[in-house]
């Protein structure tokens, strides 16, 4: 009989480091709004989380390869490893606000050589999937995380860009990330649209990843901002104009989806009385909201709209709510994943 531990990380959600992802915009979300401490508090949360999603991640690839593998080819499924450079670059920035200038930019270093290895090795083994089963009928909200991947390159290079020292090159990797990022978007989104029209889509199938339809966008627009500006180089004077309008309508674009997912989430769990539990998706959830009162704050104060701005700090709280639900819940589940492996042992 297998350990319920060695079970549980042989069955290790791919995107669990949207954990990070979340709880790292939460906390520049809270320092952003002047709460010190409890964004102190979610950073170091979100560093411990990191560096034990590592330990999980390279143990699953070592003892239990054939899941792993199983999972890169999964369309259902492998996009949610992008979850790992968002979550490495959202925590480089936090960092980088904290002071540690010299790990923030080797995380963004390893991001960015993730992000180009990933960029391509992930999407071409779901390519090379040949169970039988139609491919576009397992597209959902998870492939909007290759769109979040780029963005989180294009907002670390920008934030860090101080530390990057001078020359042309981080002003075109962040329009190259950037620029990316809104194409991938585009691309999935009609995928997305695609399957809906052709397969349906069940309540069961409309999980917690499809938030990141927004949260794809509202990290567009804190790219975006970083980008214009950015110190003046060749690649960012010929893009800001473009890249300046279209944060305003990004950002809209990101309120207007609000109430439709929050009606979707009704739609599934109250009408048709899908169980509201603890999954791991539920952090795909939490990190779009946590990054839209982010892009509130930053577009009310820039373009000084204090009801944008308010609107952020109010999402700030919310967000800050639903983070304390969900992880009450991940420790609920991991404490009866430990109890059963005690109890597996005796």
């Amino acid at each position: 009989m297998t350990s319920p531990i060695r079970d549980a990380v042989a069955h290790l959600a791919p995107g669990y480091f949207a954990l990070v992802m979340g709880t790292g915009i939460i906390s520049v979300g809270l320092h952003d709004a002047g709460w010190e401490v409890p964004s102190d508090i979610l950073m170091w949360i979100a560093i411990v989380a990191y560096a034990v999603l590592w330990v999980l991640y390279i143990w699953r690839a070592s003892a239990f390869r054939k899941h792993l593998v199983a999972d890169l080819r999964d369309p259902a499924k492998a996009f949610g490893f992008f979850t790992i450079i968002a979550g490495t670059d959202v925590l480089a920035v936090r960092l980088s606000m904290a002071g540690f200038g010299g790990i923030s930019l080797w995380l963004l270093l390893f991001a960015v050589v993730l992000w180009f290895v990933f960029g391509y090795a992930l999407p071409w083994q779901v390519l090379l999937t040949r169970d039988g089963k139609p491919i576009l009928a397992r597209t959902n909200g998870s492939w909007f995380i290759w769109a979040v991947a780029s963005q989180s390159v294009a907002v670390a290079v920008s934030q860090l860009q101080p530390l990057l020292g001078g020359g042309p090159w981080a002003g075109m990797l962040a329009v190259l990330a950037w620029s990316v990022g809104v194409s991938l978007y585009v691309a999935v989104a009609i995928l997305v649209l695609l399957r809906i029209v052709h397969f349906g889509i069940t309540p069961q199938d409309f999980d917690p990843t499809f938030w990141v339809t927004m949260g794809a966008l509202a990290i567009a627009v804190v790219a975006g901002s970083g980008v214009v500006d950015m110190d003046h180089s060749p690649m960012v004077d010929a893009v800001r104009p473009l890249v300046a309008a279209t944060v305003a309508v990004f950002w809209t674009f990101c309120a207007w989806l609000i109430p439709a997912l929050v009606g979707a989430g009704v739609w599934r769990h109250f009408v048709h009385r899908v169980p509201l539990r603890y999954e791991p998706t539920l952090w795909s959830m939490v990190f779009p909201i946590g990054m839209f009162s982010v892009a509130s704050i930053l577009v009310g104060r820039v373009d000084s709209l204090p009801a944008v701005e308010q609107i952020g700090l109010i999402g700030v709280a919310v967000a800050l709510v639903v983070w304390a639900i969900v992880f009450a819940g991940m420790l609920h589940h991991l404490v009866l994943v430990l109890w059963g492996g005690l109890r597996h042992r005796r």
